[in-house]
């Protein structure tokens, strides 16, 4: 009754903290390095007038005993494993005495002393096992089994093998999670109790968090230097970002804007930890703009944002500028002006005066009504951009006229042709430039004046005897390609006399074929192709623009699949690269256009286009998993590309780029179809499951390690600073980082540490369940005939769903025969014949389930006989008989069963859980893993 009383005359005491410590900057010291210089700074320490931490025990007076431990600065509060040092410091805790008067009490002289990495589990378990026996907060901060009234007396308590066993678990699970980076002051005030031993606890108090002075979550943030500053609202941009020390899994790259009104947006860069180099640099994609169809740039801020405290780097501007949606310019050039007959040629019709050869004089009196006639298209050509001609309204018809001067009149459309073949002929002979070419067309213009037949003036001509041969020569097949023309009606009558031509360019560099690929012309195109054959095709067909791009991107780029064909028969060039280095081959992939893609491989240069990297560094193979391309990405892997090939920015492979994209429906049909090496490693040896686990996704964890990934592969990222091993100088290696080092839930940390071996018990179970190598060829030929049925409840794929693995019914369907790869996977996978026999049988399909069973029974009859013969023999050593290896996880697809989803790019959530879990020796997953 007396001990009751007690409890409750001391429940109503507090403890207050009047001072906290400073909560940056102080130095965690290693053994090595000595005492440290200074005790731990109060909160309202300054330069000049120092304070140290300080509690006070209210509504009370007389002796007590306060002590200090180190604690956590997670959600849940947890033993540290850094010790305490200094005065009245011992074990890691420190006690002192308080009263009887006096209830105030401080602490100059605390200083911290940092555990390495590889003593934390031992000096953790050392740590709970001491405040056990003492009763130093054993159920707060060991575990709630343990949260017992320590007994009068103040004798130190005995531990049970139970008691230090859930000590020894807690040890490992919070080893596991400790931020050695980072602890907490939590004060403890005991009162005496009956015997005078201070027995009686207050509740304890907790100070701010105190970081490591060299640890990046204490440092101040900074952005040093940005590769860029503006970006396109649609986000998704790269971009190098170096900062002062970070710490990688509790850093944000916060974008902002606050309105007029006060509200804000944000954002946030998309990394994962496997981003983040030695802590000094960060490569992020930019988020999305609140407003992606903005007219105007806008102007938000960038800073860098502490996930564990918020702290902020100062901002930095960062501009987002409109989306561009005409990036190869072929909507603008859409929009040009199109040739118009009477802006050409001023009016026509009855009595109308038509505009002269340079349009300088126009006639009177005639109708405004348009008449029909065809113009030279002025597409901007500088030197021909003027000459226009239009169709003579005399009833003379063609012929010349004699004038005052016996001169030569001709027909006013030879007046264009003239003009014309005045140019061609001196291409012909060789003797001008295009410069001297337009001179002389002026001069000429200057010799007489050029009127219309209708003003019967007359066109004084050269008397150059052999121009005027040349140019009537020139004029004739003008002329006759015009009445061919006539007959005829095929168009390439009149191109065929202008090939020559061909070759000219706009002001954009475009030539005919450029337009007409454009505006979408097939029929103009065949029709230049099949014009431009008999002379030098090669300086038609692979003319670049001034975008650096040939008329084949440009069919590539506007997806015009009859025009690409038509090039790559005229013998269109398809190594020449655009001026991002794209090849035709990258734009289709980069377009997720399987229909060109098909035809360019097909070429005989794509064995050496296939695996070209453009000016990024990527691959078409990269480009079509970026373009989440999966019939380009069937057809790059059956052309024999080589699926483990590194972009050559940071070396990753296609499984990475898939991993980084969250792309499920790519891993898989690279794993599966493609057979990518699942531990490919960039160049600093990051693996597709180091970003799985740093993203925390457990799908593709799951994924990864069913393929067969290895959670304990190294980067080249260090594990932890060189001075965590400076207490052993004989030992300088410092490990790299594992994908179990970045798993960042505990459902992906289990699904990588999960057992790699079953137990005989297991591997029995096993054996009654029957395993699909039981069944013969002829059997599973029967099954795949049976699977390949129209109806869709007895089909391969409802199969893959009972199976568990509808998840990747879109790679099983790409496949040559999706039942044999479905079935060919299961065996794989570790699947079991029961399993696959329940399937069937829930899908009522007693023909298949016939099949298997027929065979089954007469495998168990030769079995029976076999173990007859070898029952005079010893059973195999429990090492044997232990070798057969099922994680549930790390080899076995089947093992993780998903919820159906109709396709398999479907974004259903997947909800992972333990089915059953325990911790051992090694704190591994002994359980499988299994969705509800």
């Amino acid at each position: 009754i007396r001990s009751c009383l007690s409890i409750l005359i001391y429940s109503w005491h507090l403890m207050n903290l009047m001072e906290g410590k400073h909560n940056r900057g102080f130095r965690f010291r290693y053994v090595c390095e000595g005492p440290s210089h200074g005790g731990l700074p109060g909160a309202s320490s300054e330069k000049n007038k120092k304070s140290y931490p300080q509690v006070k025990i209210c509504n009370y007076a007389g002796p007590a005993k306060v002590i200090v431990q180190l604690v956590t600065n997670g959600k849940h509060v947890h033993l540290h494993a850094h010790s305490l040092v200094g005065k009245h410091c011992e074990q890691g805790v420190c006690t002192v005495n308080a009263g009887p008067k006096d209830m105030v009490v401080g602490f100059p002289n605390l200083g911290i002393l940092h555990v390495t990495k590889k003593k934390v589990l031992d000096t953790l378990e050392m740590r709970m096992i001491d405040a056990c026996k003492k009763g130093y907060n054993p159920g707060l901060l060991v575990h709630p089994d343990l949260n017992y009234i320590q007994v009068e007396g103040g004798e130190e308590r005995q531990l049970t093998e139970r008691e230090r066993d859930i000590i020894r678990q807690a040890a490992h699970q919070q080893t596991k999670e400790m931020d050695l980076s980072v602890v907490r002051l939590m004060f403890t005030a005991f009162l005496p109790d009956s015997t005078g031993s201070f027995t009686r606890r207050l509740q304890p108090v907790l100070s701010d968090p105190i970081y490591d002075s060299k640890a990046p979550n204490a440092s101040n943030l900074k952005i040093v230097r940005m590769d860029r500053t503006a970006g396109c609202v649609t986000g998704g941009e790269e971009v190098y970002l170096l900062c002062d020390k970070v710490q990688k899994d509790d850093i944000q790259i916060r974008f902002y804007e606050e309105d007029e009104s006060g509200g804000v947006w944000e954002g946030f860069g998309d990394f994962s930890p496997t981003d983040v180099h030695r802590q000094f640099a960060i490569v992020f994609k930019t988020p999305k703009y609140r407003d992606v169809n903005i007219t105007k740039a806008a102007s938000v801020f960038v800073q860098l944002r502490r996930k564990s405290d918020l702290e902020t780097s100062e901002p930095k501007p960062f501009l987002y500028y409109p989306e561009i949606k005409d990036k190869e310019e072929v909507l603008r050039k859409r929009q040009k002006l199109m040739p118009n007959f009477s802006d050409s040629f001023g009016g026509s019709g009855a009595g109308a005066a038509g505009g002269g050869m340079y349009g300088g004089v126009g006639g009177g009196g005639g109708g405004s009504s348009a008449g029909s006639g065809y113009g030279y298209p002025p597409y901007g050509f500088s030197s021909y951009g003027a000459m226009h001609f239009h169709s003579s309204t005399n009833k003379s018809g063609a012929g010349m006229k004699h004038g005052k001067k016996k001169s030569k009149v001709f027909f006013p459309s030879f007046v264009f042709l003239i003009g014309i073949l005045f140019v061609l002929l001196l291409l012909v002979v060789k003797e001008r430039c295009l410069e001297i070419e337009i001179a002389h067309l002026y001069e000429m213009r200057n010799v007489g004046c050029i009127f219309s037949l209708e003003l019967k003036m007359i066109i004084p001509l050269p008397t150059d005897a052999f121009f005027l041969e040349k140019a009537m020569e020139l004029a004739k097949r003008h002329a006759n390609a015009l009445f061919d023309y006539a007959v005829t009606g095929d168009v390439k009558m009149l191109l065929a006399v202008q090939r020559p031509l061909t070759t000219i360019q706009d002001e954009n560099g475009d030539n005919v074929l450029h337009l007409a690929i454009i505006h979408l012309h097939m029929e103009l195109v065949k029709n230049l192709l099949e014009v431009i054959a008999n002379m030098n095709a090669a300086a038609v067909l692979n003319v670049r623009n001034d975008l650096y791009q040939t008329p084949l991107h440009l069919a590539v780029i506007t997806r015009q699949a009859g025009i690409v064909r038509a090039l790559l028969g005229a013998g269109a060039d398809v190594n020449l690269l655009d001026r991002h280095g794209n090849s035709v081959f990258h734009l289709a992939a980069q377009q997720g256009d399987e229909v060109a893609l098909s035809m360019l491989l097909q070429h005989k240069e794509a064995s050496v286009m296939r695996d070209l990297p453009n000016g990024d560094g990527l691959t078409i193979l990269h480009l079509a998993v970026l373009a989440n391309s999966m019939p380009c990405l069937r057809l790059l892997l059956a052309g024999g590309v080589d699926v483990n090939i590194q972009e050559q920015k940071s070396g990753r492979t296609a499984l990475h780029l898939a991993i980084e994209q969250g792309n499920i429906s790519m891993a898989g049909y690279l794993l599966l179809e493609g057979d990518a090496f699942v531990d490919s490693v960039t160049y600093d040896g990051t693996t597709p499951l180091h970003i799985a686990a740093g993203r925390g996704s457990t799908k593709l964890a799951a994924l990864l390690k069913a393929a067969g990934a290895d959670p304990h592969i190294e980067n080249f990222e260090p594990l932890f600073e060189e001075e965590d091993i400076k207490d052993n100088e004989s030992e300088k290696i410092i490990p790299g980082t594992t994908p179990l080092d970045m798993a960042t839930s505990w459902e992906v940390y289990d699904i990588l540490s999960s057992k790699l071996c079953k137990s005989k018990a297991a591997s029995e179970h096993l054996l009654i369940q029957g395993n699909m190598k039981d069944l013969n060829d002829d059997v599973k030929l029967q099954l795949y005939k049976l699977l390949e049925v129209p109806d869709l409840t007895k089909s391969w794929s409802m199969l893959a769903q009972k199976l568990g693995l509808g998840i990747l019914n879109n790679a099983f369907r790409l496949s040559p025969s999706p039942s044999k790869t479905l079935l060919d996977n299961y065996e794989v996978s570790g699947g079991t014949v029961k399993e696959l026999i329940d399937a069937l049988r829930e899908m009522d399909y007693p023909e298949a389930v016939e099949i298997i069973e027929k065979r089954i029974t007469s495998s168990r009859q030769s079995n029976q006989e076999k173990t007859k013969n070898d029952s005079n023999f010893s059973p195999k050593s429990g090492r044997d008989a232990e070798s057969i290896c099922d994680s549930g996880v790390e080899i076995s697809l089947h093992k993780l069963s998903f919820t159906y989803s109709e396709s398999f790019t479907n974004k259903t959530s997947i909800n992972l859980k333990k089915k059953a879990s325990g911790y051992g020796q090694d704190n591994s997953l002994q359980g499988k893993i299994e969705v509800t």
